[in-house]
């Protein structure tokens, strides 16, 4: 029997299926470069469907040097132009040139912070918000708490952050459990944080 799942997972998509039943909302944490990744794909995404950026993950991975945010700082115009050139990865100008800015960002609050991990889960107090929502229909697309993070992300530099994306990136590294209810994802994940 099929287990049931989240509404939004295209069950004709088998990476879609495995990244919702694998990875979606499980709590990731003291682990900088996972996160630096998710921050950058869900700026990939913005005006996108999640399922193009997901297709193209392993080719961004690649062009940016598996999301090292140390190496990934230092790209110049010469990196820049080669990336746009890259089919494997949405070759959007503003998108590529926030990658690099946001890793000078993202190094700057690892100095002031002691990680990107602990930044990012502070806004929680380090434990997962645990959402019981029923419906697809009843998930937000922003919260309060996502526009506050996309308001301090852009006060420290950070582009391509705006509340939505920053809602969905919460989705996805498990600050909040937006499986839901009848997801057989649920009951795993709000036990993960």
């Amino acid at each position: 029997m099929t287990p049931t799942r989240c509404a939004w997972v295209n069950l004709n998509e088998p990476i879609y299926v495995k990244y919702h039943d694998e990875e979606w909302g499980v709590p990731i944490r003291d682990n900088d470069a996972a996160l630096f990744e998710r921050i950058s794909l869900e700026g990939a995404q913005a005006g996108l469907s999640w399922i193009t950026i997901l297709k193209k993950r392993e080719n961004y991975r690649a062009a940016f040097d598996r999301f090292d945010p140390q190496i990934v700082a230092q790209y110049d115009e010469a990196k820049i132009a080669s990336l746009l050139s890259n089919p494997g990865i949405v070759r959007n100008r503003l998108k590529i040139q926030s990658v690099v800015s946001n890793a000078r960002c993202f190094l700057q609050v690892q100095a002031e912070q002691g990680s990107f991990s602990h930044y990012l889960w502070g806004f929680v107090d380090g434990r997962p918000l645990q959402n019981h929502w029923r419906s697809l229909q009843e998930i937000p697309a922003e919260s309060e708490l996502s526009r506050k993070l996309s308001k301090d992300l852009k006060q420290r530099g950070f582009k391509f952050v705006g509340s939505t994306i920053c809602y969905a990136m919460m989705q996805a590294i498990g600050m909040v459990n937006d499986h839901t209810t009848d997801c057989f994802r649920y009951g795993e994940v709000s036990q993960s944080g």
